[in-house]
């Protein structure tokens, strides 16, 4: 299910800091079009990530291209729904003043042949499997879904960005077979 689409608005994250203008949030859903159950638990305390279907998913390569950096050891923490994700969101900027990492979490970003980097964040720890340096096409395994970074439950984020260096690139407006999804969109991957 889409979220924080650009088709939406822009920015799409609320901010243009590391080229995120653009970005675009994808939460993996079950059959039903559903994250994890909604409880009367989940509006007091945190839930593991494993209870949701994305957790664990595994992630290809939107694009061909080089891989030019990875960062594989953070860890995933739980899901925030309910009151803990007003807490959640209450250190935001705390999350934010610390830094790229501290946002995006476990990461991969490919270098494409024509120069823009795409990043793709929220990563599980431990689940990367490419190497900097390595050339990967479209729909190669990368690692799977996780909740690493400024992540509230297991989706991937997808950004596309000028340069390398995330602190002062700029996003690259992308589409997705020429469009994008609007947020709340489920879209199939097959």
């Amino acid at each position: 299910m889409t979220q924080n689409s650009p088709a939406n608005r822009v920015p799409s994250h609320g901010t243009a800091l590391y080229g995120t203008s653009h970005a675009i949030d994808f939460v993996p859903v079950n059959d039903q079009g559903r994250t994890a159950p909604f409880t009367f638990a989940a509006l007091l305390r945190t839930e593991p990530a494993s209870n949701f279907p994305g957790f664990g998913r595994p992630i290809l390569a939107p694009v061909a291209g080089t891989i030019v950096a990875i960062l594989d050891s953070e860890p995933d923490h739980d899901a925030f729904r309910g009151l803990p994700s007003v807490r959640y969101a209450v250190t935001q900027r705390q999350r934010a003043s610390e830094g790229w990492t501290s946002l995006s979490g476990n990461h991969v970003m490919i270098e494409t042949d024509g120069g823009p980097v795409v990043v793709l964040c929220h990563l599980q720890q431990g689940s990367i499997t490419v190497a900097r340096g390595q050339r990967v096409k479209q729909a190669d395994a990368l690692g799977r879904c996780g909740n690493s970074g400024n992540s509230t439950e297991p989706h991937l984020h997808l950004q596309v960005i000028d340069r390398l260096d995330a602190q002062s690139a700029q996003a690259v407006p992308f589409t997705i077979d020429g469009g994008l999804p609007r947020n709340g969109q489920i879209i199939s991957v097959e």
